[in-house]
C-alpha cells in the first residue's frame, strides 16, 4: 500500500489568521484534488512566522473558531493534514504540529523539541517526539531546527517511521545547509524525508518544499512561489532501501569512550 502526500509552499501573513487558515482551507481541497492521502504545511502556518506575533496572543486549541474552517476543509475532502502553528496551551507556548484528521477532533501532537535563536525565549521545547499511522506507513513529526540533529530522525527511524516529516521557513542563505540536511537524513535512516517551507513576508523566506527518497535523492520539489510538490510513498521502497543500504542494521549502540592517543605535532615530537 502506498500513500500519497503532498507538501506545500505557500506564504503565511504575520498575524492575519483568519487569512492564512482560508489558504490552508483552500490548499487543503487542492491537495485532494491531486490524489493526495496526507498533506503537509509549512511552520507557523496560521500564525506566520515573527517574533512580534510571536509574543502576542496565540490560537489556542480550547478555541473552535479558529480551526473550524480547517476541520470542514478535511472532512469535506477525507485529506489528513499536518498543520503547524504557533500556539498556546496550558500557559506555555509552544510551535507545534496539530493533526487534522476527517471526523476526528483535532490533535496536538509535537511541538518542536529544538528552538532556534529568538524562539527559546518565547516557546517551551517540546518533551517528546510523535508519529502516526496512515495507510500502513508510519510518519514520524519534526520542525525545522529539529532536522539539524541527526538524532532526531534517528530516534524516528527506531521508532518504526518511514516518513520524517517537516515543517519549516529557511531564511535567504540557507539552500544548501537545507537541502543537505534533509538528503542525508533520508540516507542515514532509509526513509522517506518529507519538507514543507514557507517563502515570502516577513523575511523573505526561500521555501524549498521537496521529498526525498530513502536514497536521500530528491525526488519532488515545489516550484516558484505557492505551490503543492505530490510524491507516492511505498513502505517496500523503504524496506528495500533498508535492506541494501546497511547503515541503520549495522549500528552499535555503544561506541566506547573516545581516548587521546596522544599529540603527534612536531614540538611535540622535539621533546
Amino acid at each position: 500500500m502506498t500513500c500519497r502526500i503532498a507538501t506545500v509552499q505557500m506564504e503565511a501573513v504575520p498575524s492575519d489568521i483568519d487569512g492564512n487558515v482560508a489558504r490552508i482551507a483552500r490548499l487543503i481541497v487542492a491537495a485532494s484534488a491531486g490524489g493526495a492521502d496526507l498533506v503537509l504545511f509549512p511552520e507557523a502556518a496560521v500564525t506566520g512566522y515573527d517574533d512580534g506575533v510571536f509574543a502576542g496572543p496565540l490560537p489556542d486549541l480550547a478555541d473552535e473558531e479558529w480551526w473550524a474552517p480547517l476541520q470542514s476543509a478535511v472532512d469535506r475532502s477525507g485529506v489528513t493534514a499536518i498543520v503547524n502553528t504557533a500556539i498556546q496551551r496550558d500557559g506555555c507556548r509552544f510551535l507545534g504540529d496539530v493533526i487534522l484528521s476527517p471526523g476526528r477532533t483535532p490533535l496536538a501532537a509535537y511541538d518542536k523539541q529544538h528552538l532556534h535563536d529568538s524562539e527559546s525565549s518565547v516557546f517551551s521545547p517540546g518533551a517528546h517526539g510523535a508519529f502516526f499511522t496512515l495507510k500502513g506507513l508510519q510518519f514520524a513529526l519534526s520542525v525545522c531546527y529539529d532536522a539539524n540533529f541527526p538524532e532526531h530522525a534517528a530516534a524516528a527511524a527506531r521508532a518504526g517511521a518511514h516518513a520524517y516529516l517537516n515543517s519549516g521557513a529557511y531564511f535567504p542563505g540557507g539552500e544548501h545547509r537545507r537541502d543537505l540536511h534533509y538528503a542525508a537524513r533520508a540516507l542515514d535512516n532509509g526513509m522517506y524525508v518529507v519538507f514543507s517551507g514557507l517563502v515570502g513576508e516577513p523575511h523573505d523566506f526561500i521555501g524549498g518544499a521537496a521529498v526525498f527518497d530513502p536514497l536521500g535523492r530528491r525526488i519532488t520539489v515545489a516550484g516558484e512561489g505557492e505551490h503543492l510538490a505530490f510524491a507516492d510513498l511505498d513502505p517496500n521502497i523503504v524496506a528495500d532501501a533498508r535492506r541494501h543500504q546497511r547503515m541503520w542494521a549495522q549500528r552499535r549502540e555503544s561506541l566506547g569512550e573516545h581516548r587521546h592517543a596522544g599529540s603527534f605535532d612536531t614540538a611535540s615530537a622535539q621533546r
